[in-house]
């Protein structure tokens, strides 16, 4: 008998001897392995690149520019204050630009809609339901 045979051997019989025993204790289902989750701001971005926002046609913003937003929003939402709140530049101050980018209104709401989702899905039916009983989303 070679090696490979003798060990594939050993190995069924070890799994049917071990198969007829009985335990006392419950058998526990296998647990599934953790998935790694992606990183938010990475999603946040993969979302803003697949949404082909009109705002930034001629190029995205920097990555560390955009991903700063959506946490500032869930902070926002946390503490009760509303989308229009957050956009509006002297109440909130949360609105989508840079010092070389801008955000048209249409395109900052979508920007909102995708943060929330990546950052903080627990917010995300409030967000639509006012964006859209505004009309604006």
């Amino acid at each position: 008998m070679n090696t490979r045979t003798a060990i594939a051997t050993l190995a069924l019989l070890t799994a049917a001897t071990t198969a007829g025993c009985t335990s006392s204790e419950p058998q526990q289902a296998a647990k599934p392995s953790a998935t790694p989750t992606a990183n938010p701001g990475d999603q946040f971005m993969d979302a803003v690149i697949n949404a082909h926002l009109d705002s930034y046609a001629r190029g995205i913003p920097a990555a560390d520019e955009l991903k700063a937003f959506p946490p500032r929003w869930c902070e926002a939402l946390d503490s009760g204050h509303s989308v229009k709140w957050m956009l509006d530049i002297f109440e909130g101050g949360l609105y989508p630009v840079g010092e070389e980018w801008g955000t048209t209104k249409d395109d900052a709401n979508e920007l909102v809609v995708i943060g929330v989702k990546t950052h903080c899905p627990k917010h995300q039916a409030a967000v639509l339901e006012e964006l859209r009983g505004a009309g604006e989303y």
